[in-house]
């Protein structure tokens, strides 16, 4: 899995003579390191603790989803955004259709911010057990291929909108550390 780009600065020559002047005088303190903000955060810890608690939040929801009852659709978009949130609902929309049923809930093992950008997009990994979801058709026949793995990582895309910070793509990922 490659993660996007980090997009770091050089410090520039004033930033470099402040540094050596510090370091030579020897009385003057270090001052703690500050985290950067960024446009839509105060921090890069701030925009993936933001994400990590919308997509547990999605994900509490979608655990909450009952095929069979379109009603309880409506939570999901208050975390997702964009094509995500169109793909999803056409993909509910069909589960209901064909009248299939799940069981068990996703759990989220692990969730890893990637990066901020500047204009607020926050990136992120997550590693998700579905070990004990089921599906099953109408008639009651498991729909879960034999050989589905018990885990799986996805590359997830946060994005801001006016009503704050909304899941827009997920992409599955190779994570060998994902894996059982």
């Amino acid at each position: 899995m490659t993660p996007p780009r980090s997009k770091t600065r050089r410090p520039g020559i004033p930033a470099v003579a402040a540094l050596i002047a510090i370091t030579l005088s020897g009385c003057t303190p270090t001052p703690e390191p500050t985290p950067s903000p960024t446009p839509a955060f105060a921090s890069e810890e701030e925009a993936f603790a933001a994400a990590e608690k919308v997509y547990r939040a999605y994900m509490a929801a979608f655990n909450d989803v009952d095929f069979r009852l379109p009603t309880t659709f409506e939570p999901l978009s208050g975390y997702t955004a964009g094509s995500y949130e169109r793909d999803e609902r056409e993909l509910l929309s069909q589960m209901h259709a064909a009248q299939h049923v799940r069981g068990g809930a996703i759990e989220i093992i692990e969730f890893s911010g990637v990066e901020v950008t500047e204009h607020g997009e926050v990136f992120a990994t997550t590693c998700n057990d579905v070990s004990s979801t089921t599906y099953l058709d109408e008639e009651g026949r498991n729909l879960v291929p034999a050989d589905r793995a018990a885990r799986y990582a996805l590359e997830l895309v946060f994005s801001l909108d006016e009503t704050g910070l909304r899941l827009t793509e997920a992409t599955t990922a190779e994570d060998p550390s994902c894996a059982e």
